[in-house]
Formats: C-alpha cells, sequence, structure tokens
C-alpha cells in the first residue's frame, strides 16, 4: 500500500508543468537580505506543493531602462514544477512584492 502512494505522488510530480520565473531584486534591498528575499518566493512555491529544481543568482547588473527610478538590481532565475492553478497567485505575490522590481513567469513546453 505504501509503494502505490509513493509512485502516485512521482507520477504527480512527473506531471506537473515545468517553470521558469526570472525576477528582478531592487538594489534597496541590502546584500545580506538578499537570501530571505528569495527564500519567501521559494517557500511561496513549495507551500503550494511545487517543487523547486534549481536557484540561479545571477548578481547586481545594470537594467536596460528605468524601473521605478532605480538603474540597475538583482537577478535570480528559479526553475521549478508547480499546479497551474497557483500562477495567478504567484503573480499577484510578486506584484505586490516591494522588494521585487519585474518578473517574468514562463512555462516550459
Amino acid at each position: 500500500m505504501v509503494s502505490r502512494t509513493v509512485v502516485n505522488k512521482e507520477e504527480e510530480e512527473s506531471q506537473l508543468p515545468d517553470y521558469e520565473l526570472v525576477f528582478i531584486i531592487s538594489p534597496e534591498v541590502a546584500d545580506e537580505n538578499l537570501d530571505a528575499t528569495i527564500e519567501t518566493v521559494s517557500q511561496f512555491i513549495t507551500g503550494k506543493e511545487g517543487t523547486i529544481s534549481d536557484v540561479e543568482q545571477w548578481g547586481k547588473r545594470r537594467l536596460s531602462y528605468p524601473i521605478k527610478h532605480f538603474g540597475e538590481g538583482t537577478y535570480v532565475l528559479v526553475r521549478f514544477k508547480m499546479k497551474p492553478e497557483h500562477n495567478r497567485e504567484l503573480d499577484s505575490n510578486l506584484k505586490i512584492s516591494e522588494d521585487i522590481l519585474r518578473h517574468l513567469l514562463i512555462k516550459l513546453t
């Protein structure tokens, strides 16, 4: 009985769509608080039964154009799997966050 539950959970996980999320953290966020901001996003994904496969910090980079009067920001890429019904809530949370200047969520095919 236990093995059936494990197999079903693995099948369910493999059927979840893959996503990439790129977001830009405001330069006003102190370097020691960057990890906390990234962890907040990660906790949202895992809290919705998603699984994170990779988190890459690309570092502080100059923006192509000013966003909210800032000329630079810290870029972060997160690769994960999550149920599609949670996308809208994730998008809303990222939009209202004062620490995140801009984000882009892409469903991989």
